[in-house]
């Protein structure tokens, strides 16, 4: 296990240093609910230059766990020659509302000089997409050429689809679905159980304690990532092997121990709730005649994307967005021992769909 003992939230905060973080005030975000999030800060990192016309900026959507740096969790994707080409490109990654990678969350200082914690409003797909409309507005972009994400991603890249189809040539949702399931709902369910029950979690507010809420997160992310990779790649990696220490444990716990201890310092127990809970809500078809009807009502092009062995967003529910958006490109399936995860690492693959997604758009 690590000997570094974790912080009270990996989030970044005010006296860090921003990295290739740039920080955009947007005004304030009306939510779906009816509350108002003021004074909102985005923060974004771009790549390429965007042009005299402003007509080749891309919009990358992030996953849960995922940050603006695009390069930092999609390797091999953003730059010279790449699916996402800078030297054709002006690539824009915003960390979402709610996020905790510099962007307005229950991390940031409220305007009334005290961290948000659990006074921090509950967020849907559509707020985060509302943010970045207002983000785009104040990076002076009309239209994207694509909006593309995974996961979480694709969730709001179907939802630009679907509320401004003017505003953007194509999407590219890669694992991702039009709805939550009730399987994805259960499981996300006990993730969040896992936290809130963590008794430095004090519902929400322990940024000025000692110890937050590490152990719940790290049983949250435990869960997670098995459902991010497959049966077949724990059982051929680890099988039943001992790690081999002094504590006694198997390979695979190990494994999940790090992978816990890694999101420990870099993310915060409020912002997987956040977002965990808007994954939750996610419904393409609420208000709007339900799933079939709003998939029927794009009018741009949309290219979905399956992972073959992907457990958590099964390849049915991207084959449900390519059977009833009327301009989506047949289903593209790509074959993975990774699962989930599989966006990840299958880089080539998803990157050749990817510029075949840029070639169709309007």
């Amino acid at each position: 296990m690590s000997e570094k003992k974790p912080p009270v939230t990996g989030a970044w905060l005010e006296d860090h240093a921003p990295g290739d973080r740039r920080f955009v005030k947007i005004g304030d975000v009306g939510l779906e609910d009816g509350e108002v999030l003021t004074d909102v800060t985005i923060a974004y990192q771009s790549w390429g230059e965007l042009n005299e016309n402003k007509d080749n900026a891309i919009l990358v959507n992030h996953a849960m766990t995922g940050w603006s740096d695009v390069t930092g969790w999609w390797p091999s994707m953003v730059g010279p020659g790449l699916p996402f080409d800078t030297d054709k490109y002006f690539v824009v990654c915003p960390n979402v509302i709610g996020g905790c990678q510099g962007s307005t969350g229950a991390s940031s200082i409220a305007p009334d000089g005290k961290r948000y914690g659990s006074r921090f409003p509950s967020l849907t797909i559509r707020d985060m997409v509302k943010a970045e409309i207002q983000l785009s507005d104040a990076l002076g972009i009309n239209k994207y050429r694509l909006a593309v994400g995974p996961s979480l991603g694709g969730m709001r890249s179907l939802e630009w689809a679907v509320q401004l189809p003017h505003r953007v040539g194509a999407i590219c949702t890669i694992g991702s679905s039009a709805v939550a399931t009730g399987d994805q709902i259960g499981t996300w369910s006990i993730e969040l159980r896992a936290i809130k029950s963590d008794p430095n979690f004090n519902n929400g507010d322990y940024y000025e304690q000692e110890h937050g809420p590490i152990e719940g997160m790290g049983i949250a992310r435990r869960i997670a990532h098995l459902t991010y990779r497959t049966e077949a790649e724990m059982d051929i990696r680890f099988g039943r092997e001992l790690q081999g220490d002094d504590t006694g444990r198997y390979a695979v716990e190990s494994y999940l121990d790090h992978q816990a201890d890694k999101l420990a310092h870099r993310f915060d127990a409020n912002t997987y709730i956040s977002l965990t809970e808007a994954m939750i809500s996610h419904d393409i078809g609420r208000g709007r005649g339900g799933v079939v009807a709003a998939l029927e009502s794009i009018t741009i092009p949309v290219v979905a994307v399956s992972i073959d062995t992907d457990r958590l967003f099964p390849v049915r529910l991207q084959a449900e967005i390519a059977d009833f958006a009327p301009h989506a490109a047949p289903l593209a399936t790509i074959s993975s021992p990774f699962g989930h995860d599989g966006f990840l690492v299958e880089v080539e693959s998803v990157g050749n769909v990817i510029r075949q997604a840029l070639d169709l758009a309007k």
